[in-house]
């Protein structure tokens, strides 16, 4: 790739959002010693991304996601998904009224600002894919109608990777609906000490908003107009290229993976207080965005998409 021999932007925003600031800490508080998943995870949500938490059980997924809602002010619902739930169950329906005669749309849980999916990979692929065109399209087909889905809308996904009886994984094409891929992991031995001697973690109720609706909207704007120079757009394209060609992909980044890829460099720039994408918002946005969309010819875990992905952060040059 060619270096640029352009003065490097340093336009600041007057450092983090102080509403950002505010959401962050108050997240840090109920997930001790997860920053780094804290703020992977609220630039997602400033890119107006889907989130798949994959972790074992008791690692916080279901609290990460209700106290998010809250924070933001948001209308919360939580499903559990299990092999006999149902499209419907999650979308709604209509519902005949004897006494006017006639059908009433009834919206399912789905219609929500957070909707966690529990255990997403429990369900049947006819369930998971009535989230496709919600996650997609921000909207849901009922009784030939399109009904659109409140803004902002976010799906929170969990499953646990260690299961395998009873689960129907994920198609690419629904993986590919999120936009990152997070993990919580185990805390570190004193994090865990803390919480059994001191109970630092507040309770969910406890929790004050800090940010509206109003406000979460106007700064998912703003990070769509942080600035993307033209090299380090060449730069995203490059890293994306680079999985189709590898040997050990069996179906390199599409488009749209290099497209989320900038989404979240942008918000992570935001986040940081800048009105500029730099090489470092790319470079970290790589793994939570590319890791899951990128099977491998062999079974190769999760582990072994890092290192290739690692392996391509050396070999693709960097702009100047």
């Amino acid at each position: 790739m060619r270096m640029s021999s352009r003065a490097p932007r340093t336009g600041y925003l007057g450092g983090m959002d102080e509403r950002l600031d505010r959401l962050c800490r108050a997240l840090d508080s109920v997930l001790l010693g997860k920053g780094d998943a804290v703020r992977t995870l609220v630039a997602a949500v400033l890119a107006e991304g889907h989130v798949l938490l994959e972790d074992v059980p008791g690692t916080g997924k279901t609290t990460l996601a209700k106290a998010l809602a809250r924070l933001v002010g948001a209308d919360f619902r939580r499903v559990q998904f299990t092999p006999d739930l149902l499209p419907t169950d999650l979308t709604g329906g209509a519902v005949f009224r004897p006494g006017s005669g006639e059908f009433e749309i009834r919206p399912g849980p789905v219609f929500a600002n957070v909707f966690l999916a529990d255990e997403i990979n429990r369900a049947s692929p006819r369930t998971q894919s009535a989230l496709l065109e919600a996650m997609e399209e921000g909207q849901v087909s009922l009784e030939g109608r399109s009904l659109p889905l409140p803004k902002p809308f976010l799906v929170l996904a969990t499953q646990n990777p260690v299961e395998f009886h009873g689960v129907f994984p994920l198609p690419e094409a629904q993986m590919d609906r999120f936009l990152i891929r997070l993990e919580l992991g185990y805390p570190d031995a004193a994090t865990e000490r803390r919480l059994l001697v001191e109970r630092p973690v507040p309770s969910i109720d406890s929790l004050v908003p800090v940010l509206d609706l109003e406000g979460l909207r106007a700064l998912q704007e703003t990070s769509k107009n942080i600035h993307l120079d033209p090299e380090l757009a060449g730069y995203a394209v490059a890293l994306a290229r680079a999985t189709r060609e590898h040997p050990a992909v069996r179906l390199g980044i599409s488009p749209r993976g290099t497209q989320a890829l900038v989404r979240m460099a942008r918000s992570l720039a935001l986040l940081a207080g800048r009105d500029h994408v730099l090489p470092d918002d790319i470079q970290a946005a790589l793994v939570p965005v590319f890791a899951h969309r990128l099977p491998l010819r062999d079974a190769g875990g999760i582990e072994a998409v890092r290192a290739l992905l690692s392996g391509l952060l050396r070999q693709v040059d960097i702009p100047a």
